[in-house]
């Protein structure tokens, strides 16, 4: 049920009142009832935006090639919404949220919208309330929505969860480079940024790269995982990147896999959402977190083992919600 407060904000997004979006995603990002009433009213305009996603490890230029990017889209006519992700601390759970610095040329630009989001503890790379996001920056209209996540290690992959095409941005002379080459991150690009052309192991990583793709198994929807070189910087090799993106959304679209993919992609997120809210539920409430404390306790104790103490807990979940 959406509250006539919230009818009216969702009526607003949907009209691209700009201050309603940040609005809104600051609603969903606390994830309770008012915010999944949100997104639930303006869910029917979602589909539109074309979703890129771009990660690599920290220091790769990520944020000046979006800027690049953006810039690209602008001179196009179309409307850009950024949704940049910044990691959180361990300890204090503060961010330090610095898209507004890294695209400040576009801060000022109504064509434009930028929201920084903190993992706040997250793994793989996103926050956790960037689905949503996600979702409702395209019910607000805009043509293009770039993800960009935190500097990516070798197991941060939920990007592909988010985008249609994700691009990973790489440059030479970088030991995390190097070391993403050779983790799991390489089977999710559609495409592949050296960035940084400019510098004298350009050429090296370059290689590296495409003897790294030449050993991965080709995917179901054949397509061939270019390698492109951009300076970011002076926005060379932007415009190369940005045909090899719609060449990459046609290519899936050519073959039915770009509806196949977003199925895809909202039934893990759908799922992702169900077990946060339900490891919350479970540890909500006097009696269900003592029943909790107790269950871990035992495994600490070596008196139950974690299986065992896991079913304990949904059964305990189940029996408390009466199903």
């Amino acid at each position: 049920m959406v509250s006539r407060e919230d009818g009216g904000l969702a009526a607003r997004l949907v009209s691209g009142d700009v201050r309603a979006l940040a609005r809104s995603i600051s609603i969903a990002e606390h994830d309770e009832r008012a915010g999944w009433s949100l997104v639930g009213s303006v869910y029917s305009h979602t589909g539109r935006a074309t979703l890129l996603g771009v990660t690599g490890p920290p220091g790769a230029g990520k944020s000046t090639l979006i800027g690049s990017l953006t810039r690209a889209r602008r001179d196009a006519g179309r409307s850009v919404g950024v949704l940049s992700v910044d990691p959180s601390s361990p300890f204090t759970h503060g961010a330090v949220l610095g898209d507004r610095i890294r695209l400040v040329e576009h801060v000022l630009d109504d064509g434009v919208f930028i929201r920084s989001m903190a993992t706040r503890g997250r793994l793989g790379g996103l926050a956790g309330a960037a689905f949503l996001a996600t979702l409702l920056i395209d019910a607000a209209g805009y043509d293009d929505v770039m993800i960009e996540t935190v500097g990516v290690g070798q197991a941060e992959v939920d990007i592909v969860d988010h985008a249609d095409t994700v691009v990973l941005v790489l440059n030479p002379g970088s030991g995390d480079s190097i070391q993403a080459i050779k983790a799991g991150i390489m089977e999710i690009p559609a495409i592949i940024a050296v960035n940084k052309a400019d510098h004298p192991q350009a050429d090296e990583l370059v290689r590296h790269v495409r003897a790294s793709l030449s050993l991965a198994p080709r995917a179901d929807d054949e397509w061939e995982v270019p390698v492109v070189r951009t300076r970011a910087d002076r926005a060379d090799g932007t415009g190369e990147l940005l045909a090899l993106v719609d060449e990459h959304r046609q290519h899936l679209a050519d073959r039915g896999l770009l509806d196949a993919r977003r199925s895809i992609r909202l039934r893990n997120e759908t799922l992702a959402l169900a077990a946060d809210r339900f490891r919350r539920r479970l540890s909500s409430g006097a009696e269900r977190a003592g029943v909790v404390r107790e269950a871990l306790e035992q495994v600490d104790a070596q008196q139950l083992d974690p299986s065992a103490a896991a079913e304990r807990l949904l059964e305990t979940l189940t029996v408390a919600d009466g199903r």
